[in-house]
């Protein structure tokens, strides 16, 4: 069998026996009548466990709309107009609706990158400004200890509208819903303490209940108060396909239950030899961005096993503190004690490389330098080929494979 995979803006090819593959893991055909607005404005119609947005707002009352930042697919130009025109149906005056940008951690953003967010009208229409503009206010702290410190204009608003896009999130098991409010207007230092809890094993993609992760950071939201949501799911066009709205809680759960439809991929039984890749440019730039598709193929592979991770990193590792605890790490495990010891963003990821490192060996497909891959505790390979050869090498010629063309958006589960 021979497979091409995404590598930068060209592909790898790979040559497998047909016996040995268990499985090409790409994600599932689910029907959908609407698309884009069209699938907004049914949504809006139509709001979970809550009224619909126009019965729930009145005149006079001041608005916060959170979205998502320049880092994430969110397409809030396509969702903005239809929040919009609810809004003034039930008064709400333009000058009383501010958007916020929910930078979490990331950087400040431009006006021409909010405009191209937004869309023309909004940011014509309304105030729009990024989190980190506000003073914070605290709010309190979570049973887990974790300070709420909301971006003031939304914490003091009358009303809180969070929008997102939902997909597997490596610890916090899904994205949107509540995590428009933290980390999203949350302070970097109230960010750091709820993320620590990365290294239980419970905070991992595709997992709610009983994740204390993302237990914490819906403690958080309820302590701010969230009165209505609009998340999407995008297909692998980024286009959205699905939205749900309403309850921070319900509507959220209806769409991540859609995401596992489409995305949460069967398989029969865990593989000796996984082969992932992020599916090409712009999404394995860097290590940083490369790393989700290593997480989600460690749900696939057998203790022992090993990975073939197929990303270009052209432009290197992406970002300084995850390059920092790369770099300086005398062993891989070392990375598992330090974000024990000091939780730090940027360092997480390099802290969930190492998780996998715990499991399975790392050869990596990419244009990074073979010696700088072997100091990241990883095995440098030209080519995909050479690294599932080297794989079979290790593992056996009987080694089961399994694929993963699009590593970033798949989640395997093992049937049963």
């Amino acid at each position: 069998m021979q497979i091409e995979l995404g590598f930068g803006k060209g592909v790898q090819k790979i040559e497998v026996p047909d016996q040995n593959v268990l499985g090409i893991l790409t994600p599932n055909q689910v029907a959908h009548e609407l698309s884009g607005e069209a699938e907004v404005k049914r949504a809006l119609e139509n709001p979970i466990g809550t009224p619909r947005l126009r019965d729930i707002v009145r005149p006079g009352e001041k608005i916060a709309v959170v979205t998502s930042d320049i880092t994430r697919p969110m397409p809030s130009y396509k969702v903005m107009p239809a929040l919009l025109d609810e809004l003034y149906l039930a008064g709400v005056s333009p000058e009383d609706i501010t958007l916020v940008f929910a930078l979490g951690s990331h950087r400040r953003q431009t006006d021409e990158e909010k405009r191209r967010l937004v869309g023309d009208r909004a940011f014509s229409e309304i105030r729009c400004v990024d989190s980190a503009e506000e003073e914070f206010v605290h709010v309190g702290e979570t049973g887990h200890g974790t300070p709420v410190d909301i971006a003031r204009c939304v914490a003091e608003a009358d009303r809180r509208i969070c929008l997102g896009n939902i997909e597997y999130h490596y610890f916090a098991g899904y994205s949107g819903g509540a995590k428009a409010i933290m980390p999203g207007v949350s302070t970097r230092e109230a960010i750091q303490v709820n993320h620590s809890m990365m290294v239980n094993e419970d905070a991992c993609a595709g997992k709610l209940e009983g994740n204390p992760l993302r237990s914490d950071i819906e403690e958080a939201a309820a302590m701010v108060g969230v009165d209505f949501i609009v998340n999407v799911v995008l297909d692998e066009h980024k286009q959205i396909i699905h939205a749900c709205a309403g309850d921070l809680t319900l509507a959220h759960r209806e769409g991540c239950a859609f995401l596992d439809r489409l995305y949460a991929v069967s398989i029969p039984e865990k593989a000796d030899i996984v082969v992932v890749s992020q599916g090409g440019a712009p999404k394995d730039l860097n290590l940083y961005q490369t790393q989700k598709a290593l997480d989600n193929a460690k749900h696939a592979v057998k203790d022992g096993g090993s990975v073939v991770l197929i990303g270009s990193c052209r432009e290197g590792l992406g970002e300084k503190t995850f390059e920092e605890w790369m770099t300086a790490a005398p062993t891989a495990h070392s990375l598992i004690e330090r974000i024990h010891r000091e939780f730090k963003l940027g360092g997480h990821k390099a802290a969930a490389i190492a998780m996998v490192l715990e499991k399975a060996e790392i050869y990596l497909v990419s244009e990074l330098e073979s010696g700088f891959v072997e100091s990241l505790f990883m095995k440098p390979c030209e080519s995909a080929q050479q690294a599932i050869d080297k794989a079979f090498e290790k593992q056996g010629r009987n080694a089961t494979v399994l694929i993963m063309p699009y590593g970033g958006s798949t989640l395997p589960r093992v049937a049963g």
